[in-house]
């Protein structure tokens, strides 16, 4: 997401920033603490993965365990509606740059609505924020439509409802508290609520990303035709590694999962979290499709 520190980012938006009053937290991405326990390995509903998956996806469970830090975890069946969940998925992590796909969803609507007309200038920004993270083109849209007033305030109806700021940064899209939740909402808000024309624009663009974000649900492989938005940075307190994933994998975006992983790691954690995201999802689904 940034390669520069983040407090570069908080210094050069700070002007930039609403008044609106800050939600008070209750959790920071430091202290991370869960707003429910639920099971370690847990399937939401009646509906049922099949047994090979569902192994895979207990043994990439117990791989994030063994990996630092720790990561919530949610996977969909859009097919059968089973979904799992683990006992992090509910917890509150820095979002870092995955924000930038409900700023996409909320732009097109907004379009669609005659409430803003997009240029081919806003279009190609939006491309940039879906293919390569592109942080620049996420500010200039953040601070061009609206800001916190008009994008965070519609972000819940696109599935973040766990969200919140905090009131030690800026309000802007990267500093955003989320689950993995969330996320799980927000990527199926785009493949079964989006109109088709929005949903193939957006499912292309996650299929065609730049290298800088082929890994988390990447790591499926070619043969699962993943589409990811990915985000990443070194966002907590004590300067450890954010690295987030987002996406989904099979015939006609079968599968959804969402990996939030806050490695707890300072140094190398960039690299220490794109293997253990990578790893969840290759372990999940690589080899699976034929």
């Amino acid at each position: 997401m940034r390669p520069s520190p983040r407090r570069m980012i908080a210094t050069a938006l700070l002007a930039a920033v609403f008044a609106t009053p800050s939600i008070a937290p209750t959790a920071t991405a430091a202290q991370p603490v869960t707003t429910a326990v639920v099971a370690a390995d847990q399937v939401a509903g009646k509906a049922h993965f099949d047994w090979t998956l569902l192994n895979r996806i207990r043994r990439a469970n117990a791989y994030a365990q063994s990996r630092p830090g720790f990561a919530g975890i949610v996977v969909r069946d859009r097919k059968t509606g089973a979904v799992w969940r683990n006992q992090h998925s509910d917890t509150l992590i820095w979002a870092c740059s995955t924000p930038k796909l409900a700023m996409v969803v909320d732009l097109l609507l907004r379009n669609d609505a005659g409430v803003i007309s997009l240029t081919a200038e806003d279009r190609d920004l939006m491309h940039r924020m879906l293919n390569s993270s592109d942080d620049n083109a996420a500010h200039t849209l953040w601070n061009r439509y609206g800001g916190e007033r008009e994008f965070a305030s519609r972000f819940p109806s696109y599935g973040m409802t766990d969200m919140r700021f905090t009131d030690q940064h800026p309000h802007h899209w990267g500093w955003i508290l989320t689950t993995a939740d969330d996320l799980d909402r927000l990527v199926n808000y785009v493949l079964t609520e989006l109109p088709a024309q929005h949903r193939d624009y957006i499912v292309n663009e996650m299929r065609s990303v730049d290298v800088n974000q082929q890994w988390g649900v990447w790591g499926a492989g070619p043969a699962a035709r993943p589409g990811n938005k990915n985000g990443w940075s070194d966002d907590n307190d004590d300067g450890s590694w954010l690295m987030n994933s987002v996406g989904f994998v099979g015939p006609d975006e079968r599968y959804t999962l969402a990996i939030m992983n806050n490695t707890q790691v300072v140094d190398n954690g960039y690299a220490v979290g794109m293997e253990t995201t990578t790893g969840i999802s290759r372990i999940m689904f690589e080899g699976y499709f034929r």
